[in-house]
């Protein structure tokens, strides 16, 4: 117990000085930085104080930081080249003159939605059956399919922004062709993972599903997807209407226009 609420303290302070440096640099893309960070060291306090199977808690460890590193590395190159994103821009212009209280009320909830997450990490670290079970095998390729095609979907968008094209079309290559947004829909994959490795006889290991259901519902409905969109339709208009017509928003599909009335793929 004492070590979750060491977490939950170093998560909170963590988004505090992510709150402090926006209001100093006027760039929202420190906080998603800071947060990437801040959960994976979360993490592996978790993984370090906890007494399960060594062997878990080294593939947990390695897992966690791996995807704390490059996401938060990602982030961070990307906000030093550019300006505000978008949608903390979106949230700071709603919120008006309370934007500076509001947006560290807001900060302290990504806290406790970073604290879901991170006891998902500590569920699997603290599982003491013996290591490696199918699932967990399981749990490895998921995460590393996931770290791939997110790291993949991040290098096709950046390349894409690169060419002429970007200033007026939308990404349609590579992932982003079967997928509005192909790294949110492996990040939600990602977080799959550490139930697998979490699972246990005990119930209590049920509570690492609340962090696919939580990151799901951020990205989906919350913080990912609808601020996002509502920027591109602004920026892009009807070629982004296009593009929600036949390509999905989350999940990979085929695209509606390579499929015949009849339902079969061309």
């Amino acid at each position: 117990m004492l070590l979750l609420i060491v977490i939950a303290f170093w998560l909170s302070l963590a988004m505090a000085a992510a709150w402090t440096i926006q209001r100093v640099t006027g760039l929202s893309g420190w906080i998603d930085t800071i947060w990437s960070f801040a959960v994976g060291v979360g993490g592996i306090i978790a993984v370090l104080f906890s007494d399960g199977d060594f062997d878990r808690r080294v593939a947990v460890l390695v897992i966690v930081a791996a995807w704390a590193l490059r996401l938060g590395s990602h982030i961070g190159s990307r906000t030093r080249g550019s300006g505000e994103d978008p949608r903390y821009a979106k949230f700071i212009e709603e919120w008006g003159e309370s934007a500076a209280w509001r947006l560290f009320f807001f900060l302290q909830i990504q806290a406790l939605a970073a604290f879901i997450l991170v006891l998902a990490v500590y569920m699997a670290a603290a599982n003491d059956t013996p290591f490696p079970r199918i699932l967990d095998l399981v749990g490895i390729l998921i995460a590393v399919l996931a770290l791939a095609g997110e790291a993949i979907s991040d290098l096709q968008l950046s390349r894409f922004r690169k060419t002429p094209q970007a200033r007026t079309e939308v990404c349609e290559t590579g992932f982003w062709r079967y997928s509005r947004h192909p790294n949110y829909f492996f990040e939600w994959m990602f977080w799959c993972c550490w139930f697998l490795f979490a699972a246990s006889p005990s119930i209590v290991s049920w509570l690492s599903l609340l962090a696919p259901l939580l990151m799901y519902w951020l990205l989906v409905h919350v913080s990912g997807i609808p601020p996002l969109e509502d920027h591109m339709l602004r920026s892009r208009g009807q070629k982004f209407r296009a593009l929600q017509r036949r390509v999905n928003a989350f999940f990979p599909g085929p695209r509606r226009q390579d499929i015949h009335p009849e339902g079969e793929l061309k």
